[in-house]
């Protein structure tokens, strides 16, 4: 057939021509041959095809394609996988509940109509003020733009002022205020997969903090990348069957509340206290890598709900030095100031002298160790820092932590002592900053002077040729005016001629 790549192919809705028959004629099978047909389920939108769908039902303009894809990123309608938006249990809740109780605010013909009645404001054939008051007042004269009832009644085919309703349409004040005691929202927040194996129903309901299943009793959270499409009866049974890990552990002796080992979309927690509305969230600290929830102790809980944990405060600056664990790992942190810890454990058991030492190196790239020092001398009698021969990118030097020196060309690491590393960065100290930043910070400050020296000559350029083109005006208008004088005098001069 024209247009396929394979001409022999039979295809599926291809008309085959059958034989003469006539009414009670018996055919008989002379061979059977098994095929399969399978068909694709529609893509998902990316950001170009769904901007190309906006430009065909005519919703929006393209100076708002790209606010409207932003919005519902950013309110977690959809996300991102790969290119693809994916829908999320909230926009599923969020559609449901416009669909059933303001339908004709998401129909695709009243956004369009609005669009209309917008360029009109615009153009200046309608007023801004009286389109918003009937929309959003309503109005007793049919056919008059107003969001109508739930159920559409005096909506007309445009909606948003174009409608062809009869009667009184409702405006979106009354229309929200007369189906907002019905809206259930638990309801609507409820969306059901299916039955179980044992006629249970399960449903994916939308939370304060997060989608989560729930059949009867039993609740498990959702993960974050589980697109809703994937959630089947079989997925939702294996996430339901997981252990949740909630464990009640004991009391605070502080406060009273109970303390619970939880499983949270994030992983395994402490809780201090139930949720209480309008209290705020309950204090919670997430478990070490090594802790496992089942096994964990009362007294490891108290201890993790003490993160972040003040470790003490600096003498030198006067800050509190406090322990937490992040999101790339345990650090110290001293005002602005931080610096990596090797594990979980030390946020609970580092001590301040520790804390000081660590803020004493230099700070570290993310993920790249401290090389270990060549040699330790001992410390510095000035300033009391301990000094250590490491090997530098110029080569070997000695440290106190704030300040480095070069081994000089007689200087070994295996021989120098501590009297020599310490004579090394008096020198340093006393050179000041390093010479090669001056040069770079002079460099700096020529090149701004440059730039702004040239600033004022292109200034002075512009202000020069506008004075040039002022006195050009200015003498050529003087000579217009003189000629113009002359002309003047000549016609008073000459005598009159008759008629």
């Amino acid at each position: 057939m024209e247009g396929e790549d394979d001409p022999e192919a039979e295809l599926a809705d291809r008309e085959v021509v059958l034989p003469p028959l006539a009414v009670d004629d018996v055919v008989a099978g002379t061979a059977f041959a098994p095929g399969s047909h399978t068909t694709q389920p529609p893509a998902r939108y990316t950001e170009a095809s769904l901007v190309k769908a906006m430009e065909e039902l005519g919703v929006g303009r393209p100076s708002t394609y790209a606010s409207v894809i932003a919005t519902i990123l950013d309110r977690g309608y959809v996300w991102k996988k790969g290119t693809a938006l994916v829908p999320s249990f909230t926009a599923f809740a969020v559609v449901g509940l416009l669909e059933r109780y303001f339908g004709n605010l998401v129909d695709y013909g009243f956004t369009a109509s609005m669009e209309d009645d917008l360029d009109k404001i615009a153009d200046g054939t309608e007023e801004s003020l009286p389109w918003l008051s009937r929309f959003y007042f309503g109005t007793s004269s049919p056919g008059v733009g107003a969001p109508g009832d739930a159920n559409g009644a005096g909506n007309g085919a445009g909606g948003g002022g174009n409608g062809g309703g009869e009667g009184r349409t409702l405006g979106l004040k009354a229309s929200v205020a007369a189906h907002l005691g019905d809206i259930d929202a638990r309801e609507i927040n409820s969306i059901p997969i299916g039955l179980d194996s044992a006629g249970v129903p399960i449903v994916a309901r939308v939370g304060r903090y997060g989608p989560y299943l729930q059949r009867g009793d039993d609740r498990a959270s959702l993960p974050d990348d589980l697109c809703p499409d994937e959630l089947t009866v079989a997925r939702s049974e294996e996430l339901l069957a997981a252990p949740a890990g909630d464990r009640e552990l004991g009391t605070d002796p502080e406060t009273g509340l109970a303390i619970s080992v939880r499983a949270g979309r994030f992983g395994p927690y402490v809780q201090l206290g139930d949720a209480v509305e309008g209290a705020g969230r309950p204090r919670t600290s997430s478990l070490f890598g090594t802790m496992d929830p089942a096994t964990l102790t009362l007294e490891q809980a108290l201890e993790l709900l003490q993160i972040p944990r003040t470790v003490g405060q600096d003498p030198e600056s006067g800050e509190d030095v406090v322990a937490h664990n992040g999101k790339f790992g345990p650090y110290l942190k001293k005002g602005t100031d931080t610096r990596s810890l090797a594990s979980e454990d030390q946020i609970l058991r580092i001590t301040l002298p520790e804390a000081q030492a660590l803020f004493a190196q230099p700070k570290q790239r993310r993920g790249r160790a401290a090389a270990a020092p060549l040699r330790e001398l001992g410390a510095d009698p000035s300033t009391e820092l301990p000094v250590v021969v490491k090997e530098g990118r110029f080569g070997p030097y000695v440290t106190d932590g704030t300040t480095n020196a070069s081994l000089r060309k007689g200087d070994a690491v295996e021989s120098i002592t501590i009297e020599r590393a310490t004579e090394l960065l008096a020198e340093r100290r006393a050179a000041g900053p390093s010479s090669r930043k001056k040069a770079g910070a002079k460099k700096a400050g020529a090149k701004k002077a440059g730039a702004k020296k040239a600033g004022a000559t292109k200034k002075a350029g512009v202000k020069k040729a506008g004075a040039t083109k002022k006195a050009g005006a200015a003498k050529k208008a003087g000579g217009v005016k003189k000629a113009a004088k002359a002309t003047k005098s000549a016609k008073k001069a000459a005598p009159l001629e008759p008629f």
